[in-house]
């Protein structure tokens, strides 16, 4: 996964080598022998293990991986159930607050018994604007606590000097997924805009309004939202950071949005009157028409949503029935609500990650673990600096640049360096909601405590238990939580082949994202700067181009196919990231001589079979729908089969014939890097 903005977040990989204990290759009773890797690798690498394992009726997709996860989870719940056992933990000490967090949010009988009644002086401060500045005043408050309406202030990196931070302002305050769902009049979207109506008014109906109200609050609400997508930019457009790269004075803020006081919020704030980034000025234009046309009665009941709509699952059991109703049953396709320890061990790692954190890696992520990773990715890195060198398509002159930005690279494996403190958090067992927002309003502070300050590059975007990674452009660092190196994910008495197939390929993906269509627009520096020839940046958007081919012919259902655009950088991440792992495998074996046949399988198959069964995710189609519509990440089947029907490696592997489905005629392979 790529960052180039909010912290985000995607998806991953897995495993590693021998130290104690038996060593272990792939999963032999996962795989359908009545299948053929030949003609189709995702049904044949885990097409046993998914039909002896369907999916949890609290998940929207299924697997080795996704069930790591929830079993990360599991291990979580442990640290927080031993850690609030205890009340004798010094005031604001990691256990003190991470325990109490937590036993607080499984207080669901006061929590049940509150209702609706920890918002409603919320509400009621939003329902009582008469003015302007009352309502600026509320948007602040509501910023202040996390809830981003109608757009989003938050600090990242300088795109043309990283080395600096500076605020950025994003666009927000829509209630569905994406701008599509408003404008698009395919029957799909049609249906999602009638069940989110539905949605409002019950949820503002839970909160007390009249039904006739509830109703006339959600039709405000969906054509508030409507006119703020029609101004958004749309999915594909969101991935190329040119589009976002806007830098604006601080005194043409006003010019721009001429009816908020800008000077009045950012003194509010903490944060210094820089320039900012505007990343899309269309919107904030909208915004201004809003702030300067739309009566004040419409923005009370735009921010109440809002509000509920950001508080629902920290409510009481109605108002997370109902928010599971559209977000879970609907969007997702999910039959169940996950247990509340989970709920509530997600919250606490969302909102404490690194107190939890701590405790976190004293148990689950050995030393050991981080020396063999780093084994790993410099081999896999090294992998990459060969595959430029090698390339026929770039000049010299590209290859240098390209070297330069690889001998770059920053890896971060397992956890900070220095662990934040949330010195001044106040957190009780008395209140969850209370620790919610204090929480809420600590993490915010952070973030903009660092706007004009030097970019620190030992911050993390993800929390240590987080089972994910990601790419960061503007400091070329690839990051890897302690949270996803574990069983099976990465295991220490694993053979290499399932290490390198595994975690290896998620290096190699998360390497490639500094050269995918996105990365390869940032140089060495992280900065926003064009380091290609001409020639080669044609030759370059040629071969991927090849990619966004392939995957339009990837359908879910008739008439529902991926948009190759939409998942390129993530499919080249794949593409490159098999392949980079692949020769970091061979690299590894350099005088160590080749690893055994295990379970009848070679090393090489090994390889490709730990990759598809680790990704080889069952999902629902609702989920897929989704993922279709907004998500960068192709549907699993085709993040495994894709790839690897590229590759030589894997046709050489199952000794393909030229003409298998699973190998991709000469003349439409893809090869990026």
């Amino acid at each position: 996964m790529i960052r180039t903005s909010l912290p985000l977040v995607a998806l991953l990989a897995a495993a590693t080598t021998a130290s104690a204990g038996a060593v272990h290759g792939i999963q032999p009773d996962d795989i359908n022998r009545n299948g053929d890797p030949c003609v189709d690798f995702f049904d044949y690498a885990n097409g046993a293990w998914r039909k002896q394992n369907p999916i949890p009726d609290y998940m929207d997709r299924w697997s080795r991986r996704w069930q790591s996860g929830e079993t990360n989870k599991e291990h979580v719940r442990d640290i927080l159930t031993e850690l609030s056992a205890r009340t004798d933990w010094p005031q604001g000490s990691a256990g003190q607050l991470a325990g109490d967090f937590y036993a607080a949010c499984m207080d669901e009988s006061r929590i049940n018994a509150l209702g609706a009644q920890p918002v409603q002086p919320w509400l009621a401060e939003a329902g009582a604007m008469q003015t302007n500045a009352d309502l600026q005043r509320m948007i602040g408050k509501l910023h202040d606590v996390g809830v981003s309406v109608p757009f989003i202030v938050y600090a990242n990196e300088d795109l043309h000097e990283p080395s600096k931070t500076i605020a950025h302002l994003y666009a927000g305050g829509l209630g569905m997924p994406d701008r599509d769902y408003y404008l698009k009049t395919e029957p799909r979207f049609v249906e999602a805009r009638q069940k989110y109506l539905d949605h409002v008014a019950k949820m503002f109906e839970l909160a007390g309004t009249a039904a006739p109200q509830a109703q006339q609050n959600a039709q405000t609400v969906f054509a508030f939202e409507k006119r703020l997508a029609e101004a958004s930019l749309d999915n594909v457009q969101l991935r190329d950071p040119k589009r976002q790269d806007n830098a604006t004075a601080f005194a043409d803020l006003a010019k721009l949005t001429p009816s908020f006081d800008w000077g009045r919020y950012f003194d509010a704030a903490g944060m210094p009157r820089n320039a900012v980034n505007v990343t899309q000025p269309k919107f904030m234009q909208q915004v201004e028409k809003e702030l300067a046309t739309t009566p004040i009665a419409q923005w009370q009941t735009y921010l109440q949503w809002q509000l509920l709509n950001a508080s629902a699952d920290s409510l009481s059991q109605p108002f997370v029935e109902q928010n599971f109703a559209f977000n879970g049953k609907f969007l997702a396709g999910t039959t169940q609500i996950k247990p509340r320890w989970k709920r509530c061990a997600e919250l606490t790692d969302a909102q404490l990650g690194e107190a939890l954190g701590q405790k976190y890696v004293e148990k689950y992520f050995p030393p050991e673990a981080k020396a063999r990773m780093q084994d790993m990715v410099k081999n896999i890195l090294l992998a990459m600096d060969d595959t430029i060198r090698e390339i026929d398509w770039m000049d010299d002159a590209t290859k240098q640049k390209a070297l330069e930005k690889r001998a770059t690279f920053f890896p971060k494996l397992g956890y900070p360096d220095s662990f934040k403190d949330y010195k001044g958090v106040v957190v009780s067992r008395a209140s969850a909601w209370d620790n919610l927002v204090a929480a809420q309003r600590w993490n915010v502070a952070d973030n903009r405590g660092q706007v004009g300050k030097p970019t620190d590059r030992t911050r993390w975007g993800m929390t240590p238990p987080t089972s994910n990674a990601y790419y960061n452009p503007l400091q070329n660092e690839i990051v890897f939580p302690a949270g996803i190196l574990q069983p099976p994910a990465f295991d220490l008495n694993a053979t290499d082949a399932v290490n390198y197939g595994a975690i290896g390929v998620v290096i190699g993906h998360e390497i490639s994202h500094g050269f995918d269509d996105q990365g390869a627009q940032f140089d060495a520096q992280g900065r926003l700067a064009n380091w290609w020839t001409p020639k080669d940046g044609q030759q370059f958007a040629a071969k991927g181009q090849c990619v966004v081919n392939q995957f339009e012919g990837y359908f879910i259902e008739p008439g529902v196919h991926h948009n190759g655009k939409l998942v390129l950088g993530e499919s080249i991440g794949d593409l490159a990231g098999a392949k980079l792992a692949y020769r970091g495998y061979l690299k590894s074996r350099e005088g160590k001589g080749p690893e055994p046949t295990l379970n009848g399988f070679t090393p090489e198959q090994q390889f490709f079979i730990a990759w598809g069964q680790w990704r080889g995710d069952e999902t629902r189609l609702e989920t897929q729908r989704s993922m279709i519509q907004g998500d960068p990440h192709p549907i699993a089947k085709y993040r495994v089969n894709g790839p690897l029907s590229n590759l030589p490696a894997f046709q050489q592997a199952f000794q393909c014939k030229a003409d298998a489905p699973m190998v991709r005629p000469a003349k439409d392979r893809c090869e990026v890097w």
